[in-house]
């Protein structure tokens, strides 16, 4: 069993690991950047140091300072969590020369399925259904013309190292692809130090729909369900739910079995996801592979009982996972916070937390490293916290939710918590019928009922 981590993340997922780890016995060692040195994880660890200023280049993305603290405090593993590092081949590669544990996938692993493109093509070659598209990356807008006649339009152009929602155009003509290829390959320069991009059809309106597998060292290969995560704005995940509402158990099983053929595909270990778009007659396409612990990682905690980063450590310190017995009870729901006020087009929202009241209960569950007094920076991401809760029903799941938000109280900054909350009231998010458009059609009508809810709070 590994003896000691770093964690190479800041907030709520490195307050995760923490926990995580110090529940196995396994001592913890955080690296914090200046603008965190009074945070909750920085002072549950059982060491924190300092490697930098604010901005992520100068702290958490600082490859360098991250191994010299490993190395110098005799860590035998590295967790990156979600986002910074976590999917950098360049870094996994350095953890493993280092002869330090990377708590995920091999290096390999993560260069061949960061590159969308080359995943794609891996996973057609592989029999997993995929959008129809380039085969590879587009050379030029010769070549681009060409495709688009072929899969016809609306089309989406796509940067291959591209995520989180960045790097991608809709096109919906000839002209409109002559104006945007330039334009995508750019972006995807600037983003990712990666300008090659590739095209795929537009599944207009598809349900965003990910199966979270675990796959240790010995070609054990687990699916823990799947989460529904199509409440998204502007690309950005906003609610989850597991298991999702809406499909056949055929279909569920069909994608059960993708995401098995997509780990053997890349020779997967640890714990991964592989999200796939369900268009309205339950076809079914292969979009990514995320190398990482998910945001959403809660909602298949709550409905299997298994514990996700316990379990990537275990597979990390060489345990197989034959035993592990998976099996979904409830519904489980997780609505993100972020500190972002809906009322002003979603301007980011900074400054001193005054007063913060989590919310409780059976089944109840809070994430965050908040507290009353925290600082909220501008340097990072949004989010602040994620909302999880579980019961036997989706209905129960949803009354639990409503009640957990009423009782969310952050003061000092502003946030989502009743958009979220008037989006639990919506009649098609009640009934299970929805897909990524949903906020997109409906955020008028949304932000309206939400100003109701928000005035009769303030009385």
């Amino acid at each position: 069993m590994l003896k000691k981590v770093l964690i190479a993340n800041r907030g709520e997922i490195a307050l995760r690991i923490i926990r995580a780890c110090h529940e196995m016995g396994i001592k913890t060692c955080a690296v914090y950047s200046k603008a965190d040195e009074n945070s909750l994880f920085v002072k549950l660890a059982d060491e924190s140091y300092s490697i930098g200023e604010a901005l992520p280049a100068k702290s958490y993305l600082n490859v360098d300072k991250i191994l010299t603290v490993a190395k110098a405090r005799n860590c035998d593993g590295i967790h990156p969590g979600y986002g910074f590092l976590s999917e950098s081949y360049y870094f996994a590669n350095l953890v493993r020369k280092n002869k330090i544990k990377f708590i995920g996938p091999d290096p390999e692993t993560i260069k061949n399925m960061g590159n969308k493109s080359l995943a794609i093509k891996t996973m057609r070659e592989n029999g997993v259904p995929t959008v129809p598209g380039s085969d590879g990356n587009v050379k030029n807008i010769e070549e681009a013309i060409k495709i688009g006649e072929k899969i016809s339009y609306p089309l989406l152009l796509k940067a291959s190292s591209g995520g989180g929602g960045k790097g991608i155009r809709r096109v919906d003509s000839r002209e409109e692809l002559v104006e945007k290829f330039p334009l995508v390959k750019m972006e995807a320069k600037a983003s990712f130090k990666d300008d090659s991009i590739y095209m795929e059809k537009l599944i207009e309106n598809p349900r965003h729909i990910e199966v979270q597998i675990l796959c240790d060292d010995f070609s054990n290969i687990l699916c823990l369900g799947e989460r529904n995560c199509s409440i998204q704005r502007e690309n950005q995940k906003m609610i989850e739910e597991s298991p999702s509402p809406g499909i056949s158990q055929g279909l569920r099983e069909k994608l059960y079995d993708a995401a098995r053929k997509s780990a053997k595909a890349c020779a997967y270990k640890n714990a991964g996801t592989v999200e796939f778009l369900v268009d309205k007659d339950e076809n079914f396409y292969f979009l990514e592979m995320n190398t990482r612990i998910q945001v959403e990682h809660p909602i298949t905690e709550m409905v299997t009982g298994v514990d996700l980063v316990k379990s990537q450590l275990k597979i990390a310190s060489g345990l197989d996972i034959k035993n592990l017995k998976v099996e979904l009870k409830g519904h489980a729901i997780e609505a993100r916070i972020i500190a972002k006020d809906p009322l002003n087009n979603f301007s980011v929202s900074c400054g001193r937390v005054n007063f913060f009241h989590e919310p409780g209960g059976v089944d109840t569950r809070f994430d965050s490293d908040l507290f009353t007094g925290s600082e909220i920076s501008p340097y990072y991401d949004s989010m602040v916290g994620k909302l999880i809760v579980k019961d036997r029903t989706r209905t129960l799941a949803i009354k639990k939710l409503r009640r957990a938000l009423e009782e969310t109280f952050v003061s000092g900054i502003s946030t989502n918590i009743w958009y979220l909350y008037t989006i639990c009231h919506d009649f098609s998010f009640i009934k299970g019928n929805y897909d990524t458009s949903f906020i997109k059609n409906n955020e008028e009508n949304i932000l309206k009922i939400m100003r109701s809810y928000y005035d009769k709070f303030l009385e």
